[in-house]
């Protein structure tokens, strides 16, 4: 096996790659990273100080490569499946890459922020922060429900863009629930939870949904076989 990737079932970048290897059928060999683990952890670091998940590496090519919207690239430059995840026209691929950094930047962040805030020691607590965090979901749900006008977020294709939407949106509704005026961005959420890539991600993360924070919000057809 070529194809190495280190992730843990519960981590909501790790989905996104999750998601876009399901959608093209390509093989790899998974390694659930636990932190918690002081020789796990260590052995992670070896491969990527920053510590952050997830992390590709390509035995073949000899490359370490971190970073989802790379690793996704890299993945369709070097082991092209059936889906192309990035448009060919410059144009189009410009656009993909606007709304995958978009859910990574407002919509992942402030919802991590969000779940961070739980974790905190009473006296490690930053109500402003949660604020403003919850401030940028509102702003970033009402630009996706004006952007959600064909069956994905950027056209009739499934991209970049919907891989890293999928686990953002899923997260952050149960942080922050969608407003009834959102009924596009709740289609397009729909239409999401829906994608077969997307439902064997989550189905792989649910036995590690205790562990959320928000567990006790997570909505039941996500708990059940």
């Amino acid at each position: 096996m070529s194809l190495h990737l280190y992730s843990h079932p519960l981590a909501s970048f790790c989905h996104k790659v999750l998601i876009a290897l399901y959608e093209n059928g390509t093989p790899f060999q998974a390694h659930l990273v636990d932190l918690g683990d002081p020789g796990g952890k260590a052995d992670f670091l070896e491969l990527w100080p920053v510590g952050k998940m997830p992390v590709l590496r390509d035995e073949a090519r000899a490359r370490t490569v971190p970073e989802t919207s790379i690793i996704i690239e890299y993945l369709q430059q070097h082991y092209p499946g059936p889906r192309a995840l990035l448009p060919a026209d410059a144009d189009a691929r410009l656009e993909v890459r606007l709304w995958d950094r978009f859910f990574d930047l407002y919509v992942q962040t402030p919802m991590q922020r969000i779940v961070l805030e739980e974790l905190r020691g009473p006296n490690e607590k930053d109500p402003r922060g949660v604020a403003d965090a919850r401030a940028t979901l509102t702003t970033a749900y009402a630009m996706i429900e004006r952007q959600a006008l064909h069956e994905w977020i950027c056209g009739d294709a499934f991209t970049l863009a919907d891989c890293a939407a999928a686990p953002a949106l899923f997260y952050a509704a149960i942080v922050a629930p969608f407003a009834p005026e959102h009924a596009r961005l709740r289609s397009y959420y729909e239409r999401l939870m829906d994608r077969a890539s997307v439902r064997r991600t989550l189905a792989e993360a649910r036995p590690y949904f205790p562990m959320y924070p928000f567990h006790a919000a997570i909505p039941a057809r996500f708990l059940q076989d």
